[in-house]
């Protein structure tokens, strides 16, 4: 299969801007070389349908490539390094501008700290009374499919940083996002804490893989 200069991915990024690549596209950037018998292209669209997605690819732990063809250390790296820099590229964003973000904005911060996580975490990002973000974090780390979270510690964090209002959020590692008996149960718990200190919260985000259910989206909160 033969590719022309004009539709390689660089020359096609430095003419019409990254956004213009797919994810075949910008993934031979990161690889620059093929495997075996392959170009660029071919490899990295095969590695996309080995995995099913980029999200997956780009999660896979080192063993899951040992029956990869073309994938050694050198490559796996590349793949690992690719996931954490886009993970640090959002959080740094996230420290720096998060308080001038909207609703898709936090989703998008989110999703890029929780998606990719193999346990459960209990996020919490912490408001003003203008709904401008005070600070964000990770407050209770769990199993593969449980978290342990205590209201009480919501609050009084809440209570530290003189937040007027929350937004909550946790993954499902299993990557689907639709939330569970104890998922509403602990969110209303929460709800019922933060009303007696006149805390608001706005939302619960459950993540999963490529997707997310919003608390407030289904009238919940």
């Amino acid at each position: 299969m033969e590719f022309n200069r004009a539709s390689m991915p660089r020359e096609k990024l430095l003419k019409f801007g990254a956004s213009s690549l797919s994810d075949v596209e910008l993934l031979a950037i990161f690889l620059r070389t093929g495997g075996q018998n392959m170009n660029v292209l071919v490899f990295a669209q095969s590695l996309l349908q080995q995995f099913g997605s980029l999200s997956r690819l780009l999660s896979a732990d080192y063993s899951q490539f040992k029956n990869v063809k073309g994938i050694g250390d050198a490559k796996y790296s590349q793949l690992n390094a690719i996931a954490e820099l886009a993970r640090r590229y959002y959080y740094s964003r996230g420290v720096e501008e998060l308080a001038l973000m909207g609703p898709d904005a936090v989703r998008e911060f989110i999703h890029s700290q929780l998606t990719t996580v193999e346990r459960e975490i209990f996020m919490v990002i912490f408001l003003d009374n203008q709904h401008r973000v005070i600070k964000h974090c990770p407050m209770f780390s769990g199993t593969l499919n449980h978290v342990e979270v205590h209201p009480r510690e919501i609050v009084r964090e809440a209570m530290k940083s003189n937040a007027a209002a929350l937004i909550l959020a946790h993954n499902h590692p299993s990557g689907r996002a639709e939330p569970s008996k104890a998922d509403r149960v602990i969110t209303e718990r929460i709800v019922k804490a933060c009303l007696f200190m006149d805390i608001r919260v706005l939302d619960h985000l459950v993540i999963g893989r490529g997707e997310y259910v919003s608390f407030a989206e289904r009238g919940w909160i």
